[in-house]
């Protein structure tokens, strides 16, 4: 195989949303599931009729993947937002205590932030903190697709959280101990700084390789899966999941999976972090 050929066989991909509808000789059955621990929202659900529209936003749809709910995860709200050619928003987030995460999966995205231009393409992201002056905008000829994290952000004395903008085929991903680099994590967000009370990063299995325990924790999860296919045990229960699939985890959500090949595994994770529990 020639090095092009290794290099775009190797090259990330992305997954969005499909949008359309199935035709009407299709079956009913299909993967969706909804729990008190979990939920899981397969792709082929994402369809024309069940999109959102921001009233901030024109020439734009979306999708919502997560809000808070009773019985289910109540820190973020992500959704998949498709936005037309010379479409977007001057003043995209509508609450000043809320910060954002934009990760683009198709097309490019011009976002002004505090008066300064940045193009994000497929892998491109930025981090938003609460408050700042931003701007987003299509300005290509075919639509673009990102995913979009809000949070309410938890002050903490001392620690200001800052614009972040770059692309995760930019930086290094670290290797989870023992196990070769079979499972690493890519970080878009420095883990080390407690002014982010979140992190969002694009977890990468290659094939076989697993999450070889039960995690069990506080922090709760938003799972949009980017590329690939595996086995996802949750709760009680497994679960096959695929490149466009979503999963929302409460906390304490017992969590491991299998990826199933034969290509990579990726998906991009949020959590929450850094902060106290509020009693």
């Amino acid at each position: 195989m020639s090095e092009l050929a290794t290099a775009r066989a190797s090259a990330p991909a992305y997954q969005g949303a499909i949008g359309g509808l199935p035709p009407q000789s299709n079956l009913l059955s299909d993967r969706a599931v909804v729990t008190e621990a979990y939920t899981v929202i397969p792709r082929g659900v994402l369809r024309d009729i069940v999109t959102s529209v921001f009233p901030e936003w024109q020439g734009t749809r979306a999708w919502v993947l997560n809000r808070p709910v009773s019985g289910g995860a109540t820190t973020f709200a992500q959704s998949i937002v498709e936005v037309a050619p010379g479409g977007g928003s001057k003043r995209p987030e509508p609450q000043a205590e809320v910060e954002g995460f934009v990760f683009v999966l198709s097309g490019s995205l011009t976002v002004i932030i505090d008066g300064t231009e940045h193009v994000l393409t497929e892998g491109g992201f930025a981090f938003l903190p609460a408050g700042t002056d931003w701007s987003a905008a299509n300005n290509g000829v075919d639509p673009t697709q990102f995913q979009w994290l809000r949070k309410r952000y938890v002050p903490l004395a001392g620690h200001a959280p800052r614009v972040v903008v770059g692309n995760e085929r930019d930086i290094e991903p670290s290797p989870m101990p023992d196990t070769d680099g079979a499972w690493r994590t890519t970080r878009m967000l420095d883990p080390e700084d407690l002014a982010f009370d979140m992190h969002v990063n694009v977890v990468t299995f290659e094939p076989g390789a697993s999450i070889p325990f039960a995690e069990t924790h506080v922090m709760e999860h938003g799972l949009y899966v980017l590329e690939g296919k595996a086995v996802y045990r949750l709760n009680e229960d497994w679960v096959e999941v695929e490149a466009g699939d979503y999963m929302s985890l409460r906390a304490f959500c017992p969590q491991a999976c299998y990826a199933g090949g034969p290509s990579k595994f990726r998906y991009l994770l949020y959590k929450d972090v850094n902060r106290q529990i509020a009693l």
